[in-house]
Order: C-alpha cells, then structure tokens, then sequence
C-alpha cells in the first residue's frame, strides 16, 4: 500500500511539473507572438540590443523637432561611450562599416478624410515618422510598406476594410487616393489584427498610416504620443537610462519602457505585486493600440505565472521531501565518504609512483647498453 502511495506521489509530481512546462510554453509563445514587442530580437539574434518606448501626454509639447534633435545626439552618445558598428561578414569578411547601430521611430494619432473616385470617408489616422513598420511588420495583404525617412511623404498604407470602401478590392497598390484634398498613392493594405483583446485595444474601426507631415499638414493631428528606438545594450539598463534622461525627463507627463524585459519573470512579478493599482493612471497618456495589446497581454501572462507558480510548487516540495527522507536514510557519513576518496586516491598515486619507477629502471637499463657499445 504504501508503494502504491509512493508511485501515486511520483506520477502527481510528474503531471504537475509537465503541466507548468505546458503553461511555460504558452506564455512564451504569447510573450513572442507581439512583434512589436520583439524589435530587439529581429535587430541583433546574438543579442547585445534593447527596444525602448516613450509615451507621451498631451501636455508633453513633444514635437518633431525634439525628437529629431535627440536623433542627432544618438550617435555622439554613442561614440563618447566607444560604441561602433563592428558587423563582420561570414568567413572573415570585412565588417561593415555602414551597418547601422539603431533605429526609431515616432507616431501620432489623428484622423483624415480620405477619398476616391467612388468613396469617401472619415477614418483614424496614425501619422508616422522613421522607421514605424521596421517595428510594427503588420500583415501585408498586398503591396509593400512605407518609410517615414521618405523624401516624398505622400503615401498611405490601409487596411482592408478601407480598401474594399474605397475600390471594392484589397490589391489596390499603386492606387491613387486624395487625403484632405490632396492626391496620395496606396503603397499597400494590411491586414488588421483581429480578435477581442485587439479590438479592445483600439482596433475596432478602420485604421489609415499616413506620414507625419500628411497627418500635420491635412488630418486632425493629437500631436505625437509615442516614440521607439532599438540601440546597443552594452550593460543592463544602458540604452533605458540613456533615452530616460534625453527624452523622459518629465515623470508627470511620460512613461518610459523596456519592451524586450516586459514579459521576463521578474516582470511578471513585478505586475502581479501591482496588482490593483496598475490600471489607475495618474498621467494623461493615450496609448496606441499596440501598447494597449501589449499590456493587456502582460495582465494575461502574468496570471498564468500564478497557476506556473502552483504547479511547479507541488513537484518541487515533493522532491524537497524527497531529499529529506533520503538524506535521514542514508548508510554513509561524509567522513566514510571522504575516507574512501583519499584511500582511493592514495591508491591511484601508489599505483602512478610504481609505474614511474617501473619506466625508470626500462630507461636506465637501455642507457647501460648503449654506453657498453660506444666503449667497447
């Protein structure tokens, strides 16, 4: 019977440890299925990179000619801490002198009128600067995206929704639409993430990417509430505290973010310890939909860490109980132990010691005879 109990432990405590790995693997997967999220690991796969986010109120001020004087202050920073490209290629090649060390990105929300030969409507609008899809590499139904380093910034990506408004097809790339009057070409239509948590996230209605200046210059812009960089992680904490205190200085009106810690264990932690106060906001900042999801995952991934933390507790007491009860049964003290190693050891150099001498008399004896031929 108590064999019986015995292996009834061991199975429990193999399921549950079985389980946590299953549950383990589910978070991970969903910590990896948010790209956004995941820049720092697209940009360096041998690591050695961070992926900061800044968000911003209303009442920052934060303009494009800020952001782009802390552009210009990037690469100095950089230098002054002896931070250089060093990409070599396979096989020895030359490094690349010209690979880059960081990119960013910044965006607003707004909206615009956009409209066709056949359609028009309202929509929101998402002005962008930089690099935005290098971050966000939304599904591409068809066409391609485009960069908000363009020197022509009249271009626009859609989602599908507003696609089949506007032409009644989703392979529209090329097309011509105007915003605000003004003619601009469709370089592409993505495909808008879909579900509750994402609709819930602000992806409920048509989303139109439009460049910064289009937003500024023909939409309704709520000033820029968000920018990304992905740079060099020399240290731990280097490239947060770097833009923390270029572009977050202000604690009231930003919040700053390590993307790719987000979802570690000390993470998840750290957001169940928080627990009841993390949705109060004292700072008047709107997320993008992408932070929305990305927080909204972290409430989920968090909680099941708990149910990890369960599981893992019973196979993990179990062996502790396990060790206990071998440990007061055991046949053997330290000192036999030790004993029994230092004979075996006295033995081994016993045994090293003849041999050596054994190979001396063998060398000995053949320089005699060598000695008697040369003399007589």
């Amino acid at each position: 019977m108590n064999y019986i109990k015995k292996y009834l432990h061991w199975i429990a405590a193999a399921l549950s440890f079985i389980i946590f790995l299953i549950l383990l693997g589910v978070s991970n997967h969903m910590a990896a299925s948010l790209l956004s999220q995941n820049m720092a690991d697209r940009w360096s796969s041998e690591g050695g990179a961070a992926q900061i986010s800044c968000f911003f109120s209303v009442n920052s001020n934060i303009t494009r000619d800020a952001i782009e004087e802390f552009e210009h202050s990037v690469d100095d920073m950089l230098e002054e801490d002896s931070i250089t490209a060093e990409s070599s290629g396979a096989d020895g090649e030359e490094a690349n002198e010209s690979a880059r060390l960081w990119a960013d990105a910044y965006s607003a929300d707004g909206s615009v009128t956009i409209a066709s030969d056949g359609a028009s409507f309202s929509a929101s609008a998402i002005g962008i600067g930089g690099d935005f899809f290098l971050f966000h590499p939304l599904q591409l139904v068809s066409g391609a995206y485009f960069s908000g380093n363009d020197l022509m910034q009249d271009y626009c990506v859609l989602d599908e929704e507003a696609a089949w408004q506007l032409f009644g097809s989703n392979d529209i790339a090329g097309q011509m639409v105007t915003i605000g009057g003004v003619p601009h070409m469709v370089t592409g239509v993505i495909r808008r993430p879909d579900g509750r948590l994402n609709e819930a996230a602000g992806l409920s209605e048509t989303v139109v990417y439009v460049s910064y200046d289009t937003l500024e210059k023909y939409g309704v812009n709520n000033g820029i509430n968000h920018y990304e960089i992905v740079m060099p992680e020399p240290v731990s904490g280097y490239a947060l505290g770097k833009v923390g205190e270029m572009l977050a200085d202000d604690e009231k009106n930003t919040e700053i973010i390590q993307n790719d810690t987000r979802f570690s264990l000390l993470s998840r932690i750290q957001t169940l310890s928080e627990f009841g106060t993390r949705s109060m906001n004292g700072k008047a900042i709107i997320y993008p939909y992408w932070e929305n999801e990305a927080r909204g995952y972290e409430d989920i991934i968090a909680l099941i860490t708990v149910f990890m933390l369960i599981f893992l507790l019973y196979p993990a007491v179990f062996l502790i109980i396990m060790l206990i009860k071998w440990w007061r049964h055991r046949t053997w003290s330290f000192r036999q132990v030790w004993n029994k190693l230092y004979d075996k050891g006295e033995r081994l150099a016993e045994a090293h010691r003849e041999k050596r001498s054994g190979r001396n008399l063998n060398n000995n004896g053949k320089g005699e005879n060598i000695y008697e031929k040369e003399y007589f």
